[in-house]
């Protein structure tokens, strides 16, 4: 019985609480609506009929997944090669390249859009001048766009991972089937792809999970062109004031694509081994000629054009404004009505994102002991429960929260604890993976001599355990401080007046057209995203810690 309530087996009982509580019930709850008659209460599947069946949400469903896959597809053709240039050759300016790389990855992605509208958009700076050079150039607005702004979006994620596993690939395979007579690009694609495909698939799943779950792209560019995400938003805003069954089955069925997609490439890879052997380190190759040109040419290009829409932004925020138009020539109007005019917002995003820091840090530290070095069945579905957030979109989570919480003893709909707890739980995962990683690589010895000592296992982990996990919270908080600060699709269903926070500023601005506010509040968060990512880096650098 004293084994049973042991530190460590309270520890496990409250987090398994904790991710009952937050995750498990909301989306329980959103499940259990989507079978709900909202008339009469009685259990029904005429929602999913209705979807099923509806040209309109049809063609939202089919959307979807083009968005999706045309994503991930586009994500990859700028990842792959990036990764494979930055792997095999000696790349000038390599940290440079990188961490504009990440730069563009933690960037919201409806800035990006917003971005893209004022240079290809029907009055963007691109396309008057080609129109003033007697062209008629295609616009930004519906599929083309939303492809455009998520594979430039989300590219980094399979160049960061792809770059570490062709770097792990045993060069000998290489060597052979070049001793074969193979062609470069014969022995990409039949020895070194293959060998890196765990890296490459779940990178590209991450991406067409992302894409399909990403609300503010397609709702700014898109037009007519809707996603299940879109119409899960209009629908919620229709039915509020009722119960929203409909937005919660088209919620569930945008999670169930997601949960398919992922389910399968995990079942692809445990059928498949991808073993090299022994590692002899790659030796990278000094690209010279017209090659070599292409190669460097290749790498500047991607990540310059993938920062281009930030550095319009930045560039729009100094422009001078008179009320909602830009009147020519510089100044700093827009920041001056941000200051005098908006409301809470930048506080609020600082203040939100920065309590659910907290609440990460001080939990993800449990967590990952619980999960390291606890190996056991409730640790290790502790862990696979972790990977729900990533999966589930931030529409269904909001959605979820709203008709859990909004009834004692837990009526938290309208303040500001919810959008902090609903951003804690989203963002959870990165605080734990990173501490994991960091604390993989701390030998249990240490622990284990204090504890033979006689020191309780609580104190052995405040201590000891505790100050050489650091380095991991600090990276995990900091890349989690990143995400939250940018969260909109959640946010975007829970905000009040009084709980605005800066990417729903941002949001409703573009939509009413007022761009010179939006670009000096997208900037504030670009500045803010870029100190954070540095200190990311410095630290991760410095222990190996990691956050993706």
């Amino acid at each position: 019985m004293k084994r049973l309530f042991d530190f460590w087996n309270l520890i496990l009982l409250g987090v398994v609480a904790l991710i009952a509580i937050f995750l498990l019930w909301p989306l329980s709850q959103v499940l259990h609506l989507s079978f709900l008659d909202a008339d009469t209460g009685e259990w029904t599947l005429k929602h999913y009929l209705k979807i099923l069946s509806h040209r309109y949400y049809l063609t939202a469903v089919t959307n979807t997944l083009l968005v999706g896959m045309l994503g991930m597809l586009g994500a990859c053709l700028l990842g792959i090669p990036l990764a494979y240039f930055m792997s095999r050759y000696r790349v000038r300016w390599r940290p440079f390249i990188s961490t504009l790389a990440i730069l563009a990855l933690v960037s919201p992605p409806f800035i990006g859009a917003y971005a893209w509208i004022m240079l290809l958009g029907a009055n963007g700076s691109i396309t008057n001048f080609l129109r003033s050079l007697g062209l008629d150039p295609p616009l930004i607005y519906g599929l083309p766009g939303i492809v455009l702004v998520f594979s430039f979006k989300y590219y980094p994620f399979v160049f960061i991972m792809t770059e570490g596993a062709l770097s792990a690939i045993n060069r000998s395979y290489e060597e052979a089937a070049e001793n074969l007579g193979y062609k470069t690009w014969e022995r990409f694609l039949r020895i070194t792809l293959p060998l890196a495909f765990p890296a490459v698939s779940t990178s590209a799943i991450l991406c067409f999970v992302l894409s399909i779950a990403d609300f503010g792209t397609p709702s700014i560019i898109g037009k007519n062109f809707r996603t299940l995400s879109t119409i899960a938003y209009n629908q919620y805003t229709t039915e509020m004031g009722g119960t929203p069954s409909l937005a919660v089955t088209i919620s569930i069925i945008l999670t169930i694509i997601s949960i398919l997609v992922v389910t399968a490439q995990r079942n692809f890879m445990k059928k498949r081994r991808y073993v090299s052997g022994i590692s002899r380190k790659i030796e990278q190759q000094k690209p010279v000629g017209t090659q070599g040109l292409l190669i460097q040419g290749f790498c500047y290009l991607v990540v310059l054009i993938s920062m281009l829409p930030n550095l319009i932004v930045i560039h729009t925020s100094f422009l001078a404004t008179k009320g909602p138009v830009f009147s020519g020539g510089y100044a700093m109007g827009s920041y001056e009505r941000v200051w005098r005019e908006i409301d809470d917002s930048v506080a609020n995003s600082f203040i939100f994102a920065s309590l659910a820091v907290v609440l990460i840090v001080g939990v993800s530290g449990f967590i990952s002991y619980v999960i390291v070095r606890k190996s056991n069945v409730w640790s290790g579905t502790l862990d696979s429960l972790l990977m729900v957030p990533y999966i589930v979109p931030g529409v269904v989570m909001a959605i979820g929260f709203v008709v859990t919480f909004n009834a004692w003893p837990l009526d938290l709909v309208g303040t500001a604890l919810i959008i902090v707890l609903i951003v804690f739980i989203r963002r959870l995962p990165y605080g734990v993976r990173s501490t994991s990683a960091t604390l993989r690589t701390i030998k249990p010895s240490i622990e284990e001599a204090a504890i033979s000592l006689g020191v309780p296992p609580s104190r052995v982990f405040l201590k000891i355990t505790l100050p050489l996990m650091l380095p991991g919270l600090l990276a995990g908080g900091m890349m989690s401080f990143i995400t939250a600060i940018n969260e909109l699709s959640s946010t975007l269903i829970l905000y009040t007046s009084s709980t605005m926070t800066m990417p729903v500023r941002v949001y409703l601005s573009v939509l009413d057209g007022e761009f010179g506010i939006a670009a000096a509040l997208s900037t504030i968060l670009l500045v803010s995203t870029a100190v954070c990512v540095f200190t990311v880096m410095k630290v991760s650098r410095s222990d190996g810690a990691s956050f993706l």
